[in-house]
């Protein structure tokens, strides 16, 4: 089940991207730091499920409502 979505994804991703790529100008003492946070970004966003969303009942997913005609 998916719990992240849309918008939420593409700033995950994006972010953790970011994150990742700094990674290559930190320091040894702080680099593993950085790449655990900029990999949990892009994970997240790419399987579209965060652990954290499920804990605290959170879902970005869109849902479609469909009208009804009566």
């Amino acid at each position: 089940m998916k719990n992240v979505g849309g918008r939420e994804r593409v700033a995950r991703a994006v972010f953790g991207s970011g994150v990742v790529i700094f990674d290559f100008f930190a320091t040894v003492h702080i680099e593993i730091v950085f790449l655990i946070v900029g990999l949990w970004g892009v994970l997240t966003s790419a399987f579209g499920y965060c652990p954290f969303n499920g804990l605290l009942n959170r879902n970005s997913c869109e849902i479609g409502l469909q009208s009804s005609t009566h």
